[in-house]
């Protein structure tokens, strides 16, 4: 059996960012907003890809 991929890595990083480049045009909370956005629509695809290749394996 094979360990799955972590995407929570990912959602972590988009909302850091987000969050920076929010500070940086004076909108910090639109920034953790669209960040937490992104995050997420990379997590879940890491997690879709991840469900392929075990379905693939078994």
């Amino acid at each position: 059996m094979r360990s799955s991929q972590a995407g929570g890595l990912f959602l972590m990083m988009a909302i850091l960012a987000g969050a920076i480049w929010g500070l940086s045009v004076g909108q910090p909370m639109l920034g953790i907003l669209r960040g937490t956005g992104i995050g997420i629509v990379v997590a879940l695809t890491v997690w879709l890809i991840d469900r392929r290749r075990a379905r693939i394996e078994d």
